[in-house]
């Protein structure tokens, strides 16, 4: 058994359809996979068909950029298996994404001006089945270079960081919003790795809001990262997760299914969301 429970798709920022998601879980052994697509759950149909198709175990999923604004710091909450019509969830996201469509629009035309040409059409078009623009379909219509390549890395840090011409951010929800929005649709609401964005001294606050669990195996997690982990899920009751973050070519340089799960978990989730 191989739970993978941290996949990205074409719905928000991985480059590759959900189907070819599945024939590579397939082929790499994966049995139960968790599709986390950036504040969206549009993409859930199409998985659980082709979870049926690929026989392979799907978990109801969703990645929730949120703000910790006690801290001045960015914070993602995993969500699972929650109830199909996802009311709450949806009604936190729809404005964000909103918001970030906005935004991204604003930095294709701000490029524009320094020079490269791009065509928004076309951007919005190739993006698809994401509803929503985001980074990496601009940087697609940039560069060829590879994501982890210096030359692919410099020109986005010119681009979208510091003093950049498309930099800046917009306003994302509110950490203890996101928690309570999943835990209302009776899914399990997990802190994603904390090691990354250093999430670990707020994880205690969201715990009377309903928070389940902490992401503890993932890419950019280390050792320290996991006696942390495992310190407070046994402080607090929480559940560890785990994933690879597979974003295609869109992200880091990791194999679906390298880095998983206990298979054990899913009924641990599937009790927790009763």
């Amino acid at each position: 058994m191989k739970a993978d429970l941290h996949v990205h798709s074409s719905y928000s920022d991985g480059s590759e359809t959900v189907e070819t998601v599945m024939k590579l879980a397939k082929e790499r052994g994966v049995t139960q996979i968790s599709f986390v697509d950036h504040d969206t759950v549009k993409g859930l149909p199409e998985v659980i068909m082709l979870g049926e198709k690929y026989h392979i175990e799907v978990i109801p999923g969703i990645e929730i950029s949120a703000y910790d604004f006690k801290r001045d710091r960015k914070v993602h909450i995993l969500g699972y298996n929650y109830n199909a019509d996802a009311v709450h969830i949806r009604s936190v996201c729809d404005e964000l994404l909103k918001r970030r469509q906005v935004h991204s629009l604003w930095q294709i035309k701000q490029i524009q001006t320094s020079g490269y040409e791009l065509d928004i059409k076309q951007i919005i078009e190739t993006a698809k089945p994401s509803e929503t623009v985001y980074k990496q379909h601009i940087m697609r219509h940039l560069t060829e270079a590879d994501y982890t390549s210096h030359a692919y890395k410099q020109l986005y840090k010119s681009l979208f960081k510091g003093d950049g011409v498309a930099s800046g951010d917009i306003v994302y929800i509110d950490v203890f919003d996101a928690v309570k929005a999943i835990v209302a649709d009776g899914g399990l609401a997990v802190v994603a790795h904390p090691g990354q964005l250093d999430s670990y001294d707020l994880i205690p606050e969201l715990v009377p809001h309903g928070l389940g669990g902490i992401e503890r195996n993932h890419l950019d997690h280390t050792a320290s990262d996991h006696q942390k982990v495992e310190s407070l899920a046994k402080q607090y009751g929480l559940v560890m997760t785990g994933g690879s973050d597979f974003h295609g070519t869109y992200g880091a340089t990791v194999e679906l299914g390298e880095i998983t799960s206990p298979s054990s978990l899913l009924k641990v989730i599937k009790s927790w969301c009763k």
